[in-house]
Parts: C-alpha cells; sequence; structure tokens
C-alpha cells in the first residue's frame, strides 16, 4: 500500500508547486503594486497614453464585424504556418501520407481562403 502512495508523491509535489508558483504570480503583482504607488492614482497616471486624445465614447461601444473577420482570417493563416513547419521538418520520416494529407490540408486552406475572398471579408472600405 505504501508504494501505491509513492507513486503518486511526484503528481502531489506537481500540483503543489503549481498551486504556490499560482498562488505567488496574483499575490505578489498586488504587493508591488502596493509599495510602488500605482494603487494610488493621480490625474496624470489616469491620462490617455495609447491614443494621445480623450475617449469620446462609452468603452462598451460595438465594433464593426470586419476586425472580427480579420482577426479570423488571421488566426487561420498563422495556424496554417504553425503546421507546415513541423510538417517541413518531418516530411522525410512519413512519407507520402504525410505529403498528401498536407496537400488536402492545403486544398482545404485556399478553397477557404477563395471563399473569404468571394464574400469580400478581404476588402476594407
Amino acid at each position: 500500500m505504501a508504494s501505491v502512495a509513492l507513486g503518486y508523491l511526484p503528481i502531489l509535489m506537481f500540483l503543489g508547486i503549481a498551486v504556490l508558483l499560482s498562488t505567488a504570480f496574483v499575490v505578489l503583482p498586488i504587493v508591488a503594486s502596493q509599495f510602488t504607488g500605482s494603487a494610488k492614482p493621480t490625474p496624470e497616471k489616469l491620462a490617455e497614453y495609447e491614443c494621445g486624445f480623450p475617449a469620446f465614447e462609452d468603452s462598451r461601444a460595438q465594433f464593426d464585424v470586419r476586425f472580427y473577420l480579420v482577426a479570423i482570417l488571421f488566426i487561420v493563416f498563422d495556424l496554417e504556418a504553425a503546421f507546415l513547419y513541423p510538417w517541413a521538418v518531418a516530411l522525410g520520416g512519413i512519407g507520402f501520407v504525410g505529403w498528401a494529407a498536407m496537400m488536402v490540408f492545403l486544398v482545404e486552406l485556399a478553397v477557404g481562403y477563395a471563399y473569404a475572398w468571394k464574400k469580400g471579408a478581404l476588402e476594407w472600405e
């Protein structure tokens, strides 16, 4: 029975370290902000810094759907690159079946790209 419990010891140690680190990553920035003064806002700290002028609309205003379409298309083509690099490295070991699977993937991606282009998702007014 003791040998079974010893088998779970590495998992329990891992979970304990994970809990300690995640707690530290949450608590330490809060404590540091109390000491650095970021918890006491001043007009200078609350000033606009991203665009340089005060916001003139509600922060919950709706965005144009084209922003989301561009983001989704970026993710699709970013994933393509993420799949192509390991495939290219392992191509010698996976042979023709791996090559054929990637060609099917690239054809599906090209069809999706053509569909997005035809629907006008890539055009900006």
